[in-house]
């Protein structure tokens, strides 16, 4: 989709998960006109066909179970395994097999179901953001990937400790630039077949300066390597879960200028977990989100208290778009 196309697009607020669309018939009255959900879901689609909303899918890039796929656990620093508990997502990026059918599943809900839009998840190398003390390591190293490594390079290196104390830079500079490759790789096959389908990433929610410069170190995630293929930037806005004040989106929203690139949108998505108070803040922001999604959200609308802030915040963001664009014009 073209920046002039993505800047016309109206603003889409809505809950995340197929759960949400039990309470759909009431999402254009609480000030919501998209639903996000995990997959191409077949009654998900009905239900936003149905009650007129933006179908959004979250697709599961480099996500597996790897009690089921162990092949797929990428190798650390020390040549083992890495550490992982049920959170640690991101795959051993070697496996040709996982990703043809990564690309199989993308190409044909794409081709059958033609979302409004789609959000890349766990796009990104191994490991977990969403908690106070996250477990760093650094990670892709089996044969195949070294060998990958170094014939993108030039660089001779043998073991994982070689590339890091001697190749370390040129390493993290390979492992964003891989990303983004992905990236546009995905973003190209989804706009061969649906030209319209707007492309989102959830973002590792750090700024590019926290941990160590770990978003693009261990994660691999690089927003201006990313621009070219992302119309939307949505960073994990999770509060309880990573430890952090009910300000942080408000807070991340008025540093975005500083790494994000001009002309690029940032959404965030909140936890239901975080209601009101993350919400309420980040509508309170010098610098708008473009829209929100709401992880969790359909339980907002089993109150008529939780959707009257709803409703207010979402109002809130819109005027603020809309004194944008005037501004702009």
């Amino acid at each position: 989709m073209s920046p002039e196309r993505i800047a016309s697009q109206e603003i889409m607020i809505g809950p995340y998960g197929a759960s949400s669309l039990k309470a759909a018939s009431a999402f254009h009255s609480a000030g919501a006109n998209a639903a996000w959900f995990h997959g191409f879901d077949d009654a998900s689609f009905a239900a936003c066909d149905r009650f007129d909303l933006a179908a959004c899918v979250e697709f599961p890039t480099f996500r597996a179970d790897f009690s089921r796929r162990p092949e797929l656990v990428p190798i650390g620093v020390d040549g083992q395994p890495i550490r992982y508990g049920d959170l640690v997502q991101g795959v051993c990026l070697s496996n040709q097999d996982f990703l043809a059918e990564i690309e199989a599943n993308l190409r044909n809900g794409i081709r059958q179901f033609k979302p409004k839009g789609i959000w890349f998840d766990y796009l990104t190398y191994a490991g977990w953001f969403e908690t106070p003390q996250p477990d760093l390591q650094d990670n892709c190293f089996c044969r195949s990937c070294i060998a990958d490594f170094c014939q993108t390079t030039g660089i001779d290196a043998d073991t994982p400790l070689q590339i890091i104390a001697e190749h370390g830079d040129s390493w993290h500079h390979y492992k964003r630039h891989k990303i983004a490759g992905y990236a546009r790789h995905y973003a190209s096959l989804v706009h061969e077949i649906h030209p319209g389908c707007i492309i989102g990433i959830y973002m590792c929610p750090w700024q590019p300066s926290e941990f160590d410069g770990a978003l693009g170190r261990i994660f691999g995630q690089d927003y201006h390597l990313l621009a070219d293929s992302v119309d939307v930037f949505t960073p994990l806005i999770y509060v309880y879960k990573s430890g952090r004040e009910p300000s942080w989106g408000k807070a991340y929203l008025e540093a975005s200028d500083r790494f994000v690139p001009p002309g690029k949108k940032v959404q965030l998505i909140l936890d239901y977990l975080d209601f009101p108070g993350s919400l309420e803040k980040t509508a309170r922001s010098g610098v708008a989100s473009w829209g929100f999604q709401m992880y969790g959200g359909g339980a907002i609308f089993d109150y008529g208290e939780q959707i009257d802030i709803f409703r207010r915040s979402a109002e809130q963001i819109r005027l603020m778009w809309q004194d944008r664009a005037i501004l702009q014009e």
